[in-house]
């Protein structure tokens, strides 16, 4: 199957939970997509510049399935199906309707949050970076949202409303990525200063600051069980941190 309709390159792609799937584009466009037949089924339009990366509320709950950090299985399919529609249900119903929240970063230093499912205009733009915004997350609970810009800082946003609630600095050069661990707490981010950091998301405050890469950092994620972090960079290394 091949989907059409982008006029420049897609820069990233999502798979929601609801058979959707989420396109963004240097054509300044996100576009949803059904994924049974391939037909854009919407178009958003409100970014000024290239759409950099986008995110749903529901990416943490999608990736762990049935499974949470203690390890525990369900005894069988039927089970583990049941039990990671009702993870997705947890997170994704507001008002007994399933509504998956998405923003979206671009090169306009702007991002903007939806809810495609009800309208194709955004709830909110949000403001503030002074530079490109480079990634966004969703924390795993869908609370907050954690941007990446290129002027050296993380802004940490409502999730809900996409109101503004801090500024985390310390990176002496452009943020490329951030990644929380699984209860929310901690976030933790990854620099062109070849350096990642790791930030107390209620305090506000720096907690760690792993040195250790000899050159940019490109990539950071988070594991489920929230134990260990691991980078990758432009010195060709792939580094693991227990936490």
């Amino acid at each position: 199957m091949t989907m059409s309709g982008h006029s420049s390159a897609v820069s990233c792609v999502k798979w929601g939970g609801s058979n959707l799937i989420y396109t963004g584009s240097h054509d300044k466009t996100i576009r949803v997509w059904d994924a049974k037949d391939g037909k854009c089924i919407q178009v958003l339009k409100s970014h000024a510049h290239w759409v950099n990366h986008l995110a749903l509320s529901t990416d943490h709950v999608l990736r762990m399935g049935a499974f949470d950090h203690t390890g525990t299985a369900p005894s069988s399919p039927e089970d583990e199906q049941a039990k990671a529609l009702k993870n997705y249900e947890k997170v994704a119903k507001i008002g007994g309707k399933i509504v998956e929240r998405m923003v979206t970063a671009s090169d306009d230093f702007t991002m903007f949050l939806w809810e495609p499912s009800r309208s194709n205009k955004p709830i909110c733009r949000m403001t503030g970076h002074q530079k490109l915004v480079n990634h966004v997350s969703f924390s795993p609970d869908g609370r907050y949202i954690a941007s990446a810009s290129f002027d050296n800082s993380i802004k940490l946003w409502d999730g809900r409303d996409g109101k503004f609630i801090a500024t985390f600095r310390g990176h002496v050069a452009p943020v490329y990525q951030t990644s929380w661990s699984s209860d929310c707490r901690l976030l933790v981010s990854c620099s062109k200063d070849t350096t990642l950091k790791v930030w107390d998301v209620r305090t506000r405050k720096l907690v760690n600051d792993l040195p250790g890469h000899s050159d940019e950092v490109y990539a950071v994620d988070w594991s489920v069980d929230g134990g260990r972090v691991a980078s990758g960079g432009k010195d060709k290394m792939v580094r693991i941190w227990t936490h």
